[in-house]
């Protein structure tokens, strides 16, 4: 059977997108020359358009550049190559040891609440105990979103039940913000960004990026809400070498109890079928 060659080209320059992502990493050019192992002059014909790059060249590169899986398609495309990796849903065959791996994840951490959030903070998957929480906070309701900072943002949804609300969304907002940095081309996180500056009761200093600012080791969101103060700190668990685009951009938030109030707490809400 006769194979018809397909031409990738998507109208970007791949010597341009290379020389932004070498920007977003603050690398000189002699820098990632070094690190990619190639003459600073060839990479300075690839960025400037003088020499076009082999698939190679580009593998080696976005390496160094730690380039997530999505943009790394991106180069390839833009470099007139068929994209390199796939990108499949949690419930295909493909990535179905990998469900099962999150699955008992999530139902291991019970009774604390767990999720699998995309890059985008989408909740794609919680526990049950996640689920009692955010009734318990609403007065018995679910939350009206399905993404993370929307929840957070929202004056209608669990923003009135954080009391360190302030602290929480700004390392969300922070996380944001260098995510829209790194990915010009991420329309959905430049607009999740606008989404969270337009809810009332942002800070206006939230609209611009803090370079200086480093996160704190370990943030603890603190609820109240009817009598009940509970304290959480989390853990981010991400996969190893992912070879697919979903594996790359999905992580797992593990919430623990800061307290023994709060382990208490979340113990009798599994028992009360909260």
């Amino acid at each position: 059977m006769k194979t018809e060659s397909i031409s990738f080209d998507s109208g970007a320059d791949v010597g341009a997108m290379l020389r932004e992502w070498r920007l977003v990493r603050r690398l000189s050019q002699l820098d990632l020359a070094l690190q990619a192992d190639v003459s600073a002059r060839h990479l300075s014909y690839v960025e400037t358009g003088r020499s076009k790059p082999s698939r190679e060249m580009i593998v080696r590169l976005a390496e160094s550049l730690a380039v997530p899986l999505r943009e790394r398609n991106a180069l390839f495309i833009a470099g007139g190559f068929a994209p390199k990796y796939p990108e499949s849903g949690l419930d295909t065959p493909r990535l179905a040891q990998m469900r099962y791996a999150v699955e008992a994840i999530l139902a291991q951490q019970e009774p604390y609440p767990a999720y699998l959030c995309n890059r985008h903070w989408d909740i794609l998957m919680q526990n049950e105990a996640a689920g009692r929480l955010n009734r318990c906070m609403l007065d018995g309701r679910d939350s009206p979103h399905t993404n993370m900072l929307h929840q957070f943002f929202d004056p209608a949804d669990l923003r009135g039940a954080v009391e360190n609300w302030e602290e929480i969304a700004g390392s969300l907002l922070r996380y944001l913000h260098n995510e829209v940095a790194a990915s010009r081309a991420d329309t959905k996180a430049a607009g999740l960004l606008d989404d969270m500056l337009a809810y009332p009761g942002v800070p206006a200093h939230w609209r611009h990026r803090e370079l200086g600012t480093a996160p704190a080791p370990v943030l603890t969101t603190r609820f109240k809400r009817d009598g009940a103060r509970l304290a959480f700190f989390s853990t981010i668990t991400t996969f190893g070498t992912p070879r697919d685009v979903t594996l790359d951009e999905v992580f797992i938030e593990s919430c623990f109890p800061a307290d023994a109030e709060t382990a208490a707490f979340c113990r009798r809400l599994q028992a009360d079928g909260g």
